[in-house]
């Protein structure tokens, strides 16, 4: 075994690169424009820990990305630790990786996004290069697009009749019925807003005019949707097209939203929660939500509802759902962590089937 190996390939005429020669190379033969990116990958591989080693008897890798910088990820270091259990019951090896490892990702088999998501960071990166490398992926880049665009999903839901609340999409320097239309409080949303950031609740006709003209200084289009305060949000996962689980996330203390940034933007607070069985929950809320997601993909999705007078209206359809210890996990506890689990072995064998059949495994 060599640590180093050289290649060298040649263009041949038929437009084809043809490998010359491959053999070892020595520390110090390597190029100084290539020193920083071998150092890189060494530290990489020196810091990966122990138990991310796949188990002799495990049928495919999982890679699970997390961010260690970001300060309200998407699961805590408790749930994440379950999903690695869950993946070993199903003989399936899960391993964290972290936003400089894009590199190694066409060495897995699959590939679960534990970041926050955003078509501008690194998450999107990841889920595209999956999507190239023929990997599964959650989430995938279609639902990150789709998700984190909420002038597209107005529009969505109202061409495809799913109950939302009143909305209007208003364009920088248009005319717009907005006041009349919804009346006063209104919620403005920016297109790309997420956990509240980007949500801003108006009193006054004068407090739209300037909001409007101060967000319209970095966006082409805002999002003026009718104000529903109730006491909770129901948060509905949802996994291939099936409910998962059933929260509701209750208002921050005295605050009309979920999340409640302080005034030196330091510190969120958020409401509490509770988790009940998914028959447990309203039926058309349930039903809803499904249908609202599927519109969306096959992915895993997080549905946000409000119930107005014993009706469901979908606030949002949110790819990356929160799953953390003792919430989302309350009633299912390890069987929410096998759902997913086995959601992942079905597309890698669902792509292997397609692609690689003798690689599916003999029952």
């Amino acid at each position: 075994p060599s640590p180093l190996l050289r290649a060298t390939f040649v263009l041949g005429r038929n437009g084809n690169w043809r490998l010359r020669s491959l053999g070892p190379i020595a520390a110090r033969e390597i190029p100084e424009s290539h020193a920083e990116f071998v150092r890189d990958a060494a530290q990489r591989w020196l810091r990966r820990p122990a138990e991310a080693a796949p188990p002799s008897t495990a049928r495919y890798n999982l890679a699970i990305l997390v961010d260690p910088a970001e300060k309200m990820p998407p699961s805590d270091d408790g749930a994440l630790k379950r999903f690695i259990r869950a993946a070993a019951r199903q003989k399936v090896a899960a391993e964290l990786i972290e936003p400089d490892d894009l590199g190694s990702l066409a060495e897995y088999d699959a590939l679960f996004i534990r970041a926050t998501t955003s078509v501008e960071n690194f998450t999107f990166r990841f889920a595209r290069r999956a999507v190239d490398e023929g990997i599964p992926v959650i989430d995938d880049p279609a639902s990150i697009l789709r998700c984190s665009n909420k002038v597209f999903m107005a529009e969505l839901f109202e061409r495809q009749q799913i109950p939302a609340p009143k909305s209007r999409i208003l364009y920088r320097g248009a005319p717009n019925d907005a006041l009349e239309a919804l009346g006063l409080p209104l919620v403005l949303k920016q297109p790309d807003s997420s956990f509240s950031q980007g949500v801003i609740k108006i009193n006054t006709a004068e407090e739209f005019t300037s909001t409007c003209a101060q967000l319209f200084q970095s966006t082409d289009l805002l999002i003026a949707q009718q104000y529903l305060p109730t006491e909770f949000d129901w948060r509905i996962g949802v996994l291939d097209g099936h409910a998962l689980y059933a929260c509701r996330y209750y208002m921050a203390r005295g605050h009309w939203q979920i999340y409640k940034t302080t005034v030196n933007s330091r510190h969120t607070i958020s409401g509490r929660s509770d988790t009940i069985p998914v028959q447990e929950a309203p039926t058309a809320i349930v039903e809803t939500a499904v249908k609202a997601a599927n519109l969306i993909g096959d992915g895993f999705y997080g549905v946000d509802l409000k119930e107005i007078d014993g009706q469901p209206l979908v606030i949002e359809v949110n790819d990356n759902p929160s799953i953390e210890q003792g919430v989302e996990d309350l009633v299912l506890k390890d069987a929410l962590y096998d759902a997913v689990i086995r959601s992942f072995v079905r597309r890698i064998e669902s792509r292997n089937a397609a692609h690689f059949p003798a690689l599916v495994p003999k029952v």
